[in-house]
């Protein structure tokens, strides 16, 4: 299961509290700017994934 949200400045806390609902655990939020935002489709500013320790 790929636990990975792409989200834009303006997303950003949607896609946090998406993926605690989702997963039930906490994301780690890093920089990112390559992929398209979930929600919008514009240029993301973030990655919401799982921790590199618990990967």
């Amino acid at each position: 299961m790929d636990k990975m949200i792409f989200a834009c400045e303006e997303h950003v806390d949607m896609a946090i509290d998406d993926y605690v609902n989702e997963f039930e655990e906490a994301p780690e939020v890093l920089k990112e700017e390559i992929e398209q935002c979930r929600y919008c489709q514009l240029k993301a500013a973030y990655v919401i994934r799982r921790p590199e320790e618990f990967c």
